[in-house]
């Protein structure tokens, strides 16, 4: 007979551009915590997109969280480091709860919630300055 102890901190990550986010979920009241920040020392878009996710988990399920979030971020900038941070909030709410009601509010209210985007940078052309700019030709 085996006896599972649950983990004191379950680990998530995410991606946006360039930006790489993770995000170490632990027992708590539902604080986040950005960059070593609480979220409510951010701007108020940043700190509205990074609530977003726990307020449609709370209106969907109608439950407190138990969690806390603590979010370290590297590389990009900083709207895709919060982007992806987004991502990665609602994707550990997917996970731990496992609702199918909460996946089917997180896509209507946006895609991007819990799919990464897949757009990427073009690569340079050889012998051309950017990926779509062309040589200009002289006709005179």
């Amino acid at each position: 007979m085996s006896t599972k102890k649950p983990l004191d901190k379950i680990i998530f990550s995410g991606k946006r551009k360039r930006a790489i986010v993770k995000l170490k979920l632990k027992h708590g009241t539902g604080k986040i915590f950005f960059n070593h920040l609480p979220h409510t020392e951010l701007g108020l878009f940043h700190k509205l997109a990074l609530s977003e996710p726990i307020r449609i988990y709370q209106q969907e399920l109608g439950e407190d969280l138990k969690y806390d979030f603590f979010i370290g971020s590297q590389g990009g900038g900083k709207e895709a480091q919060i982007e992806a941070a987004r991502l990665t909030i609602a994707r550990a709410l997917l996970a731990i709860t496992g609702s199918d009601v909460l996946k089917k509010a997180f896509v209507k209210y946006d895609r991007n919630m819990i799919v990464q985007d897949s757009r990427r940078k073009e690569p340079y052309k050889p012998g051309d300055s950017k990926a779509r700019a062309k040589r200009q030709k002289s006709f005179r």
